[in-house]
């Protein structure tokens, strides 16, 4: 079984110019997915532009494993339509929560990702230390559809040393 080594609070702020599915908008709710974890957000009426500003905490045992985000449209009377999907990695944002932050001003930057064809990222993204907490904005452009941005902000919650279970080792 492998250790929980943190929480990583997701919060969800806003999509812009998502995708129509229903007649002239979409009711759009997002899923996360990380590992076996899914978590989703609440669904928002009619709206291309929505603003959830939602928490959605994963528990990560493997920084490795890539978040997977999808959005949906949600529909009463048939399957909810997607609209769309994105994944980043948290690699990144995982190496600066290890860094010993004593020497480091609050608000400094500590690494910053560029937009590649290996990440969904739509501009660039920065992780920095913000009230002595490792943050990171990002807006992931979506896959699979025509258009629509997803605005996250991540923070990675330490667990203490005394709430961890121990593992025993065969």
């Amino acid at each position: 079984m492998d250790r929980l080594l943190g929480l990583l609070k997701v919060r969800v702020l806003r999509g812009v110019d998502l995708a129509i599915r229903d007649l002239r908008s979409s009711d759009p709710y997002v899923v996360l997915r990380l590992g076996r974890q899914k978590l989703k957000t609440r669904v928002i009426k009619r709206n291309l532009n929505p603003e959830w500003n939602e928490e959605l905490t994963l528990s990560v045992e493997d920084p490795s494993l890539p978040v997977k985000l999808e959005v949906y449209d949600s529909d009463t009377f048939s399957f909810d339509d997607p609209m769309g999907n994105a994944e980043f990695s948290i690699q990144k944002f995982f190496e600066a929560v290890k860094i010993n932050f004593e020497d480091i001003p609050d608000g400094s930057v500590i690494a910053k990702l560029l937009p590649s064809r290996q990440n969904c990222l739509a501009e660039e993204s920065a992780i920095r230390l913000a009230n002595g907490k490792v943050c990171q904005d990002m807006f992931l452009r979506l896959k699979n559809v025509e258009c629509g941005e997803i605005e996250l902000q991540l923070q990675w919650i330490n667990i203490p040393k005394s709430d961890i279970p121990p593992t025993t080792k065969p």
